[in-house]
């Protein structure tokens, strides 16, 4: 199990851009197909932007049709976690980082296998570790 690390919403304001605040700690999104990393094609392990926890492998990164960065499977077991989302008039799961409780997306069951799951990220809440670099 990831460690939950404690941060204080001035250390957030500090170290997030206000995009980045607003969809990481305010539970925000971005638009669809805006976010720089939706159609990203490079291999490399995909970060939490609020504590740099690696959260999905490229590999397992395809194209929904979404508009957002999808993935097939977390990176490992324990690192995401989730919760229901009643927000909208609509019922989901929320997807958040589960060392730092920072908001990533929502996943659906309409995925590809061998999942079957559509973890629909936010670009804003991700930095990418290019491989090899």
């Amino acid at each position: 199990m990831t460690k939950r690390i404690p941060t204080t919403d001035a250390e957030w304001r500090e170290q997030l851009t206000p995009e980045q605040y607003q969809v990481c700690r305010q539970k925000g999104t971005e638009r669809a197909f805006t976010g720089q990393y939706w159609d990203e094609k490079t291999p490399g392990t995909y970060r939490c932007a609020g504590c740099g926890e690696a959260l999905f492998d490229a590999a397992t990164k395809y194209d929904s049709g979404s508009g957002w960065p999808s993935f097939w499977e977390p990176a490992a077991a324990g690192v995401v976690g989730t919760e229901v989302d009643t927000s909208h008039g609509m019922q989901r799961v929320e997807v958040h980082c589960a060392r730092c409780g920072s908001h990533l997306g929502h996943v659906f069951p309409d995925g590809p296998q061998p999942t079957g799951l559509r973890y629909c990220i936010n670009s804003l809440s991700l930095q990418l570790d290019p491989a090899g670099e």
